[in-house]
């Protein structure tokens, strides 16, 4: 098994992301397909990006999360493997090399990515603490591998169902690896290919605030259906309300000692109650 610019296409999320996209593809072999899912409809950047990178699409998006952006760009390929990266990722100069010579003998596998070059925000969950260790394996078998570096077996994945979307930003990673498991498939760190992650880097710092803001809604929501989806409406409620409730006591704690992060609590009030209800995870950033 080898990757080439025949079988692989990059695929890459935005929403105001100019800042750190240029580093994401400058690192980016020329000779393969990049497919841009843009989410905030930024016209000039698609000009300017088509017109100064070769065999890069940017297909304008309105802002419809990380999930279903992925999905877009995983469909819109012609090729049986993508890799899903945030914008926010740099690429090695030997990173593509090193997990073509690791993986020459590797039969399948469903979700592989290189290594973070940070140990101490590794981009996997593994069962195993010897995973790092130097032994002598590039390839290592993880439970679960972060969403900001995914290479993607299309073919493990029936009826084109990948990234679930009702997610609109955070654990939808989380979701892929499980139901990839549960269908047999293999999930890989290639522990000698390393990657750069800026890290809660992918939007502009102009819009920090909001993003937070959004990011705490998100992240509640989330943690609620996803624990529905995967533990059952006991456990979700159960966690759901202890959740509710430490944010509320928070959330007071700040009111009283005039504390901005009161917003941060609030957010994460209005995301737990809305999943409790049953709401979409409605909630976008304000950002014009």
């Amino acid at each position: 098994m080898e990757f080439t610019s025949s079988n692989l296409t990059f695929v890459i999320v935005t929403f105001k992301s100019r800042k750190v996209i240029y580093d994401c593809l400058n690192s980016l072999p020329k000779d393969f397909n990049k497919l841009i899912i843009e989410n905030s409809s930024d016209k000039e950047l698609k000009k300017e990006l088509e017109q100064n990178y070769d065999k890069t699409e940017v297909v304008l998006s309105k802002n419809i999360g990380m999930g279903a952006g992925n999905n877009l760009g995983i469909i819109k390929s012609n090729t049986q493997y993508v890799y899903v990266l945030n914008p926010d990722v740099v690429l090695k100069n030997d990173t593509l090399i090193n997990i073509n010579n690791s993986i020459s003998k590797l039969d399948n596998f469903a979700i592989l990515s290189p290594l973070s070059d940070n140990p101490l925000y590794p981009n996997y969950r593994s069962n195993s603490a010897e995973i790092l260790k130097d032994d002598g394996k590039s390839i290592n078998n993880v439970e679960e591998i972060d969403g900001y570096s995914m290479i993607i077996n299309k073919d493990c994945f029936d009826d084109n169902f990948f990234f679930d979307e009702k997610f609109f930003m955070y654990l939808e990673n989380v979701d892929l690896c499980l139901r990839a498991k549960k269908n047999g498939g293999k999930l890989y760190i290639v522990t000698n290919s390393k990657i750069h992650h800026l890290g809660a880097k992918a939007v502009d710092d102009n819009f920090s605030e909001e993003v937070e803001l959004s990011r705490n809604w998100h992240w509640m929501w989330s943690k609620f259906y996803f624990n529905k989806k995967h533990r059952g409406i006991l456990v979700s409620l159960l966690l759901g309300l202890t959740s509710l409730l430490g944010n509320f006591i928070k959330y007071s704690i700040c009111l009283l000692t005039f504390n901005k992060k009161k917003n941060i609590y609030k957010m994460r009030m209005s995301g737990t109650i809305n999943a409790l209800f049953g709401k979409q995870s409605w909630y976008r950033p304000k950002i014009n």
